[in-house]
């Protein structure tokens, strides 16, 4: 097949370069944050605003943000979202090094800092299928290396900076992670401009809105794909609440222990991003996301059995494989099939409903763990994990998704001037 031998245009190069420096900013600020909110109070009440606050754009206005993507120049969208949390960063840098940093402006810095992801994240899932030519293939390909570098960047390398960084002063992370904003804005900037896509009417912004949400509810595919992470997040926010206690009382490790878990799932999440192009083919897209929601829920039942850290390592890099796998699968199938002039709104109404879910997850299983046992919640979520996949498996199966990119026309070439074109990303 001629996709499986073309190649990646060397403007994916600097999008790779670009969201892997972010992700390396997010990661030093993923760590940093919530140890710069305990330098100011240890009410957990006032840090879980901190927490909180930065998720709550996508509550309110995710659909709302979708629609001004799809009518907005998406480059620019991101260039100017990336830019704009560079300036932002600044005030608290600021007020770190005068000595008037408080709690309410770290929860304002990070609800906004989550309303400019909210525009560059959704902008640039827009992007990427008009730079590949949705080309279901490249998109595999080209997520793969994506969510790959984001996950070894944010994950493993980003928060052990972060503390680092911390202990240089209260500003250094803060500084640091605005300049990697600010480079990740100039890469942007010199992306191959795409053309815009032509609206399908002259709506309201929230007709617009409600048109994104509805096409996904009335897709039975779409919706399929939607639904795997908003479950997924109530399952794994139950088993995440709860799992540093369980790490504790019931596997007896202790805090370098305990980061040796999560290590084992970021791990096992590298390797499943590195494997989905090749289940995609062997299996069938709509198979492989079968097996892996499988994977999921099983090595979560294995979690919750485990009789020992090793076991729970093992099990914990399984469901990493899992997640990785899918976070390849699920978005490059979406970005093949959704015409480009909804792109955004679909891409903002299924990440809505996943962050919407995910507080009934951490209630859940703080709820379970009170009421039953510190185990009650991980085979709850195992139990959900599998009954998801029951239910999906006839939404995304292989012969929907066969039908589903059949029927979309052949994409024009993208014209992208000069660019050449290359193996892999840019370094």
């Amino acid at each position: 097949m001629t996709s499986d031998i073309r190649k990646l245009p060397a403007g994916f190069g600097r999008l790779w370069t670009a969201q892997t420096v972010s992700s390396l900013g997010d990661g030093v600020m993923h760590a940093a944050l919530p140890l710069l909110a305990l330098t100011l109070t240890r009410d957990p009440m006032a840090l879980a605003v901190v927490t909180a606050a930065g998720t709550l754009p996508w509550l309110l206005f995710g659909v709302l943000g979708g629609a001004l993507v799809d009518r907005w120049d998406r480059r620019r969208t991101m260039w100017v979202a990336d830019l704009t949390r560079a300036a932002l960063l600044a005030i608290p840098a600021a007020a770190a090094g005068l000595d008037v940093l408080s709690i309410p402006l770290l929860a304002a810095v990070a609800f906004l800092l989550g309303v400019g992801g909210l525009f560059f994240d959704t902008a640039a899932t827009a992007y990427l299928p008009d730079l590949l030519g949705r080309d279901p293939a490249l998109l595999e390909r080209a997520n793969s290396r994506l969510h790959s570098a984001q996950t070894a960047a944010s994950g493993f390398a980003g928060p052990p900076l972060g503390s680092a960084l911390l202990a240089l002063g209260r500003a250094v992370p803060l500084l640091a992670d605005a300049m990697s904003f600010a480079l990740s804005a100039l890469l942007v900037r010199s992306l191959p401009a795409v053309p815009r896509p032509v609206p399908e009417s002259r709506d309201s912004l929230l007709r617009q809105a409600r048109a994104g949400a509805s096409y996904v509810f009335r897709d039975r595919l779409l919706l399929g794909l939607a639904l795997r992470p908003a479950v997924g997040n109530v399952a794994f926010l139950a088993v995440e609440t709860v799992l540093a206690l369980f790490a504790h009382e019931r596997l007896g490790i202790g805090a370098v222990g305990f980061g040796l878990l999560l290590t084992a799932e970021a791990t096992g999440g590298l390797l499943g991003a590195g494997v989905a192009s090749f289940l995609g083919r062997r299996l069938g897209t709509g198979t492989a996301l079968t097996c892996t929601a499988a994977v999921e829920g099983l090595a979560i039942l294995g979690l919750a059995a485990a009789p020992n850290p090793y076991v729970a390592g093992l099990a914990l890099a399984a469901c990493g494989a899992g997640m990785g796998a899918t976070m390849v699968l699920g978005p490059s199938l979406r970005q093949s099939i959704v015409p480009a002039h909804l792109m955004g709104r679909v891409a903002s109404t299924s990440r809505m409903l996943a962050m919407c879910a995910a507080p009934f997850g951490a209630f859940l299983g703080g709820w379970l763990a009170t009421a039953y046992d510190i185990r009650t919640p991980l085979y709850a979520a195992a139990g959900l994990l599998l009954a998801m996949t029951a239910v999906t498996a006839t939404m995304t199966g292989n012969r929907r998704v066969e039908a589903a990119l059949r029927a979309v026309a052949p994409a024009e070439p993208l014209d992208v001037g000069d660019v050449q074109l290359m193996d892999g990303p840019e370094h």
